[in-house]
């Protein structure tokens, strides 16, 4: 087996990121009296939840994408772009629950590299199909 430690590290990064989420929606549910299972009720709080939410969605796309990349385009470039997914999110969360309408640079470091990562193993492994 080939090691993959950048891949690795984005990864745990990654989960790192979605269980920060998660703490911050734990201190939200306290801090402004939503009590498990609501999910609304006041706006703070929900911008939150939303926040890790959005990231859970992310997370899903991401990771396939990052291993596929580690295993056919090189595991550099899927380290990299966990990384920056990574980053991506926590400027998505910070400014999310600021001001939604602010999340466009953090959405747009989230996306970017997902799609990269996915466009780049489409085009490795159809050359490796087609010859």
């Amino acid at each position: 087996m080939v090691p993959h430690p950048y891949s690795a590290l984005a990864t745990l990064l990654a989960l790192a990121v979605f269980f920060w989420t998660t703490a911050l929606v734990s201190r939200a549910r306290t801090r402004y009296g939503v009590a498990a299972p609501a999910c609304t009720g006041n706006a703070d709080f929900e911008r939150v939840f939303r926040v890790q939410m959005n990231t859970l969605e992310q997370l899903v796309l991401m990771l396939p994408a990052l291993w596929l990349c580690a295993v056919w385009v090189g595991e550099l470039y899927a380290g990299l772009g966990g990384l920056v997914w990574s980053i991506g999110r926590v400027l998505y969360a910070v400014t999310y629950i600021k001001n939604p309408k602010s999340r466009t640079a953090g959405y747009t470091l989230t996306i970017t590299p997902t799609l990269v990562m996915a466009l780049a193993d489409a085009v490795f492994i159809l050359k490796f199909m087609l010859g």
